[in-house]
């Protein structure tokens, strides 16, 4: 007899995109291609990319932002830890007690599917998501109806938000 394989169906995941450090674009370019490699992993869509002043510290260079959608058959922890290896890869170094300072490149998984949790490591949607114009408005180009598990569509999340303060740089 033949051994059965099971295979786990094809969830939809949002991961934003940010650097400040080298050249931002390149990086997010060459995150995106990073991504697309993942195995179990489709990447689907990539939003423009976005320029916007720093949050928390304001003595560092603006940020260059965007979103991708994919398809994973990876589970919400596998799919972290694979984002947290590209950033490791790309010269991520992170600093203790410094949230929010300069970065070779930030991956942050946002959405996945209608997955809700909160643990030390994974945050489902990721904390903040309603707040950010840097995070919703490029989401907002890619996936419109976007429900986020909890808080509501992205449509409606983004009207609450101005976006005076994004520049589309690609």
């Amino acid at each position: 007899m033949g051994r059965v394989v099971v295979s786990r169906a094809w969830a939809p995941a949002y991961v934003g995109l940010g650097s400040n450090l080298g050249d931002p674009t390149a990086e997010l370019s060459l995150a995106c291609s990073a991504i697309s490699r993942l195995p179990d992993t489709r990447l689907e869509a990539v939003s423009s990319f976005f320029r916007n002043p720093p949050m928390g510290r304001l003595d560092q260079p603006d940020f260059v932002n965007a979103a991708a959608g994919l398809l994973t058959r990876l589970t919400a922890r596998e799919l972290l830890m694979k984002l947290k290896q590209i950033e490791l890869d790309h010269g991520r170094e992170r600093v203790d007690g410094d949230r929010w300072g300069p970065r070779i490149i930030d991956l942050d998984l946002l959405v996945f599917g209608s997955l809700r949790a909160s643990c030390d490591d994974l945050t489902l949607p990721h904390s903040g998501i309603a707040d950010r114009n840097f995070v919703l408005f490029p989401l907002l180009e890619i996936a419109p109806g976007l429900d986020v598990p909890g808080l509501g569509p992205v449509s409606h999340l983004a009207r609450r938000l101005d976006a005076g303060t994004l520049t589309r740089v690609a």
